[in-house]
């Protein structure tokens, strides 16, 4: 890979941050004509042609919040600076320019550019003309999602088949209509919706797919009303051969969307066309959903998708940093592994920051790079260090036994006893490696999983201890178990 793609690939990453903070229309206008030149002493060099457009990012601190957009991306300070390299203008022709940039801003949201925090953008809705299109395609994408490149484990192994088996003969088994998939943001469900949409196109390109997200349904059902035209809008959703719903819990507490959405459903249900929803939850979680809703979303196949576990978290950074062209020491890996465990956006935030401090800075990629690199990327989240401590506190407040008489190398029945129970929860809480917990207690990983086996089996013939290590996580975690 050249350097001036690299450096072009990195730039277009920190226009998409940019878009946080203000209009897409706006990032254009004003950034549009910015060309990174290079990157020293952690500062990126800009070129711009427009000198008026020069002055107006200096003047309103535009440029601050670049700094601000290169310093999230890359985990470290970065300044901006940006020089003019056009030709110097006459007033007349000064004139013309500004007047030429004021018709670019007369569709341009101007509001809030500086504030601290992103801006709330607010759907822009088209005005009617003769041949009024709804939308509903699938949203542009930088690249392709397939079930190639979706990484399949323990945790989202049933929905990846469920998908699959839909996307091969969408108009099959009844079973799995609708087939509804539900679980925490940020893990793959609509990387699964591009896929299934992708393999349908595959074999049968006329085939006439919707994809769309539940708050755009209801919006576009407003403009429909608003323009006396729900005709087209029926003639849209009704006849399509599959219908694709996003997030489809937003639609839950808007009565006319409901009512709308339940004809939708029966309609193409009747007619056997594919449905496939997704949500943060099952069906009969999310409040204010009408329970006719509920029960036909029950109807075929629920499927769920829970968060990454330990062995797909590092087949996934491995994958990613093989795709940003770095490599990452064995180390690193497995902290990053160990310690971001929300959801697969977290894990490639961290490459793509580990990526661009290689390649701009020309740092290796260390375990301090690292730890200054994700600290952001953490946000609330305790290092998985921070709490094997609380693990030792507990077991030492419930058995007595202090860490190092449980780390020790004595073997009496109290001891190993609570060496046990430290083993089990620090793997069950922290999904920290076998190794690296050997390490923690200078034992081979074998006698980890001893340890995991008779806290295991133990719980299973003894309510009280099952109910002890119970409250031992509820201490370290806060979370009861009975509240998952």
């Amino acid at each position: 890979m050249s350097y001036e793609n690299d450096i072009g690939s990195i730039w277009e990453m920190v226009k998409e941050t940019l878009a946080h903070y203000m209009p897409e229309s706006a990032v254009n206008l004003w950034f549009g004509e910015l060309v990174p030149v290079s990157f020293d002493e952690n500062t990126v060099h800009f070129t711009i042609p427009s000198e008026l457009k020069h002055n107006i990012i200096h003047r309103n601190k535009y440029d601050a919040l670049l700094e601000k957009c290169f310093t999230t991306i890359f985990g470290f300070p970065v300044k901006v600076k940006i020089v003019f390299n056009g030709v110097k203008r006459t007033d007349s022709q000064d004139l013309i320019r500004r007047i030429n940039l004021m018709s670019e801003l007369e569709d341009t949201d101007l509001t809030s550019y500086r504030s601290e925090e992103p801006v709330k953008k607010t759907p822009v809705v088209e005005p009617q003309t003769k041949e009024r299109v709804l939308g509903g395609s699938l949203p542009r994408c930088n690249f392709e999602y397939t079930f190639e490149n979706f990484i399949v484990g323990n945790s989202n192994k049933f929905v990846h088949a469920a998908c699959m088996a839909v996307a091969r003969d969408p108009f099959g088994d009844k079973n799995f209509n609708p087939l509804f998939i539900y679980g925490p943001s940020g893990i793959g469900k609509t990387h699964l919706l591009y896929a299934i949409t992708n393999e349908i196109k595959k074999k049968n390109p006329a085939a006439n797919i919707i994809y769309i997200k539940g708050e755009e349904f209801t919006n576009q059902m407003i403009e429909s009303l608003a323009h006396q035209d729900m005709k087209s809008f029926h003639e849209k959703f009704r006849s399509c051969d599959v219908l694709l719903i996003d997030d489809v819990q937003f639609i839950a507490g808007k009565v006319a969307t409901q009512e709308e959405f339940f004809h939708t459903f029966n309609a193409l249900h009747e007619e056997n066309k594919q449905i496939i929803l997704t949500s943060d939850r099952p069906p009969h979680e999310i409040k204010t959903l009408e329970d006719r809703l509920k029960s036909r979303f029950e109807w075929g196949l629920i499927a769920d998708i829970q968060p990454p576990d330990l062995e797909l978290r590092i087949a996934i950074i491995k994958k990613k940093a093989e795709q940003a062209n770095i490599e990452i020491p064995e180390e690193v890996l497995t902290f990053l592994a160990e310690n971001l465990r929300s959801n697969i956006r977290q894990l490639e935030g961290a490459i793509k920051k580990l990526a661009a401090l290689n390649f701009l800075s020309g740092q290796e990629i260390t375990m301090e790079t690292t730890e200054g690199c994700i600290m952001e990327l953490l946000g609330n989240a305790e290092p998985a260090s921070v709490t094997v401590d609380k693990i030792f506190g507990a077991v030492y407040k419930k058995y007595g036994i202090p860490r190092p008489e449980i780390v020790g190398k004595k073997r009496n029945k109290e001891i190993a006893f609570a060496r046990h129970v430290a083993n089990f929860l620090i793997r069950d809480i922290t999904e920290m490696s076998l190794p690296n917990i050997g390490k923690i207690f200078d034992r081979h990983y074998s006698t980890v999983i001893a340890s995991i086996e008779f806290v295991e089996k133990r719980m299973i013939t003894d309510q009280m201890f099952a109910l002890d290590i119970r409250a031992l996580k509820k201490e370290v975690t806060g979370i009861d178990q009975a509240d998952d």
